[in-house]
């Protein structure tokens, strides 16, 4: 074993937590849980009455912020923040990279007699001034451009961000440029929340609701994760680069043995999630669930879901918070979607729905067929999905992401609907004529006398679909593990505006104002939606052959790779949709669609000129090495016996090194090529010509791997990351 490695494992047997332990029974989670955040109880504490009720009018029912209340809520925050020891303040928002910006200044401000004072305006809370032009905008803002905003979204809670040396206050906040258009995450899913909202409204009028109050969009993302020991991390340059590990030989062991998924979770694992999820709920991040995951030393974390806007903002924080605490415990979290070859990979599966004072309106009640409101809007899913599946793909695209979609373990690219035997039946009826009845859920015994009857769902749960009915939610399961959930909520929101504007504009037609008319124009519009829009339900197994040629029958797009799915960003008709609901403007979209090109061949760039260095300076002399010994035995056993000697192993790797030569020197015209300024054709270069050429290299390593002498192997092998722990 080299010294790396050895060192590596050596290290983990040593290994002792630095984490800090934390009482749970001296101080219950209830005590810490939103500790740490300028919540409604803190406001209502700190402000004044008429500010309080200003601040919530907008926060609670959408109405536009009064900029004269400003100055008092910054006082009250500041006060509250000095109190537990903040020395400065940061606006942090989610550029286009999909990652968090912070940008931190100090209360301090000097008096010019030698002292200091405190100070936090009001005009300081509303608005920051970070540069523009160091953040991608695909064209917006020219690299002499530097004038950016950040605007305070006070929808979405400050918060206190520890650490041992102070805290700083953090105050979400929107990102645009300094002539307006939105060159962040935020923006557009606060837009596309407006938008839903406003036609939700609509045809929850024509139901007879007046006060609904604002219709919000609800998210509970799940995130799933990798953690290997911070030294396995180090010793794996693929890691460090590229996020995921370029070379590696399948183990003996792997996850075929099914008892990874939900097994007891590992001492200095389970110590590192109590941390986590501590200081999630200082956060006041609700999460719920921990549990291992079907890949060995992968894991999943998932809150309960909440309002899509701060579910986005405390799922940044879920992953900076894997990330930071990680360390602590001598290990390096992976969010990448696929770190490691040929077990499951990660994702991230966002949990979807519209609610609002009446209640979550994807509840289909016990009798669903007899539930017309839920019906509408659940049809409303339908063909939102179907028109606009494309986007849906075009939104989870990334060079990670395409590693495990349609990889029988995740969704295909395809994207279609999962509703369950029940909804199914209730819109069969629905298309032959009118729905009379729904399949019941039922009990179900498991022939043990002092076991209880359990509550039988009326549907099983689909795991290949990429968009399920998840009995009051839907799941879009194509989300990747280290990508913002902003996107596919922006998706969502737009296309969900889009098919109730189509149904309300329908049913105002269809009844001139009459609410007697609605059963029957309502059971005439779910027909025809039905009916046109059916071919993106499939129920049966997404995994299959069948599906895909069924769905190519069908007419579903299948945009396998992600330069084609980001093609449709910039196609008219989604440009149009954008701009029709004021979510994003063309020039914000073909930014979008610039950046996201880009960063797909910066991504493969990075992978590949990682995989030649460590084929070049790490890989090849090992082999080398190993061929020399070969060589040397062969030549003293010629020399004892006289004889000529056979050896298989020498001619293998011989093989092997000139195949591997090859394919570095393949690899590295691959790389020497330019697309000339055309980023369409980089984009297909890298995909066509740089990504097979890195498969080939990596296909000729890993064979080099199982014939090198362990002492000569220099990179952590999977064996070792994935089960020494």
């Amino acid at each position: 074993m080299t010294t790396a490695r050895a060192s590596a494992v050596a290290a983990i047997n040593s290994y002792k937590s630095n984490g800090n332990t934390w009482n749970f029974r001296e101080t219950p989670t209830s005590e810490i849980f939103g500790a740490n955040v300028f919540s409604d109880a803190v406001m209502k504490d700190r402000l004044p009455k008429s500010v309080y009720k200003a601040l919530q009018a907008t926060i609670k029912q959408g109405k536009p912020i009064d900029p004269g209340i400003a100055d008092a809520v910054a006082l009250a925050m500041k006060d509250w923040a000095i109190e537990k020891g903040a020395t400065h303040y940061a606006h942090v928002f989610y550029p286009l990279t999909g990652l968090t910006a912070e940008k931190h200044d100090s209360f301090l401000t000097p008096t010019g007699d030698g002292d200091a004072i405190a100070e936090f305006s009001g005009k300081e809370l509303i608005q920051g001034e970070p540069d523009a032009s160091s953040f991608p905008s695909g064209g917006l803002r020219a690299t002499f451009e530097a004038r950016g905003y950040t605007a305070w979204d006070p929808t979405s809670p400050a918060y206190i961000l520890d650490n041992p040396n102070g805290t700083t206050l953090c105050i979400p906040t929107a990102f645009c440029s300094w002539t307006g258009e939105a060159l962040d995450k935020k923006t557009p899913l606060l837009r596309s929340m407006q938008a839903v909202d406003k036609q939700a409204r609509r045809v929850l009028a024509l139901f007879g609701h007046k006060d609904v109050g604002q219709v919000t969009a609800s998210a509970g993302p799940e995130q799933e994760y990798f953690l290997i020991d911070r030294n396995f991390f180090f010793a794996r340059p693929d890691l460090g680069m590229a996020g995921r590990t370029l070379f590696g030989a399948k183990p003996p062991k792997g996850q075929e043995f099914e008892d990874q998924y939900f097994g007891a979770i590992p001492e200095r694992v389970l110590a590192y999630m109590l941390e986590v999820e501590r200081e999630l709920f200082k956060l006041g991040v609700p999460v719920k669930t921990r549990h291992n995951e079907v890949a060995p030393s992968q894991y999943e974390i998932a809150p309960i879901y909440e309002n899509a806007n701060i579910a986005t903002d405390h799922q940044q924080t879920i992953m900076q918070t894997l990330t930071r605490v990680a360390q602590k415990y001598g290990m390096t979290c992976l969010l990448h979607e696929k770190p490691f070859a040929g077990i499951n990979g990660s994702g991230k599966h966002v949990n979807w729905s519209l609610g609002c004072k009446l209640g979550n309106l994807l509840e289909p009640g016990e009798t669903p067929h007899a539930n017309m409101q839920f019906l509408v809007f659940c049809a409303a899913v339908i063909r939102a999905v179907h028109q606009h599946a494309d986007m849906l793909r075009a939104v989870v695209a990334a060079s990670g992401n395409d590693h495990r979609l349609g990889a029988n373990e995740a969704p295909p690219a395809i994207i279609s609907i999962f509703l369950g035997d029940q909804l199914a039946d209730v819109f069969e009826q629905i298309e032959k004529g009118r729905a009379t009845s729904s399949k019941s859920s039922g009990t179900l015994t498991v022939g043990v006398d002092t076991l209880p009857a359990l509550p039988k769902h009326a549907g099983d749960r689909n795991r290949t679909s990429p968009f399920a009915f998840t009995g009051n939610k839907f799941e879009f399961r194509a989300v990747g593990s280290s990508q913002s959930i902003a996107g596919p909520l922006v998706a969502l929101n737009t296309i969900m505006a889009e098919s109730l504007d189509y149904i309300a504009t329908e049913l105002e037609k269809a009844t001139g104002g009459d609410q007697s008319k609605l059963p029957g124009a309502v059971e005439k519009l779910l027909q025809e939606i039905i009916s046109k829009h059916k071919a993106v339900i499939f129920n049966g197994n997404g995994y299959s052959q069948e599906w895909h040629d069924e769905a190519k029958k069908r007419g579903l797009p299948n945009l396998k790779a992600t330069p084609e799915a980001l093609d449709v960003l910039v196609s008219p008709k989604n440009i149009a949709l954008f701009e029709k609901y004021g979510v994003l403007s063309e020039r914000e979209m073909r930014s979008r669609y610039d950046i996201y090109m880009e960063r797909y061949c910066k991504d493969i760039n990075t992978e590949a000129s990682s995989a030649l260095q460590i084929a070049k300076t790490m890989i090849l002399p090992a082999a080398y090495r190993y061929q020399g010994e070969l060589v040397d035995t062969a030549t003293k056993l010629k020399s004892l016996t006289g004889q000529a000697v056979h050896m298989g192993t020498l001619e293998k790797l011989t093989k092997l090194v000139g195949e591997f030569e090859s394919r570095i020197e393949g690899l590295e015209k691959g790389l020497a090529h330019h697309g000339a300024g055309d980023l369409r054709a980089e984009v297909k270069h890298f995909h066509d010509t740089v990504i097979p050429a890195m498969s080939g290299l990596r296909e000729t390593a890993d064979q080099i791997e199982v014939i090198l002498p362990d002492d000569l192997w220099p990179l952590p092998t999977y064996r070792e990351m994935l089960f020494i722990k």
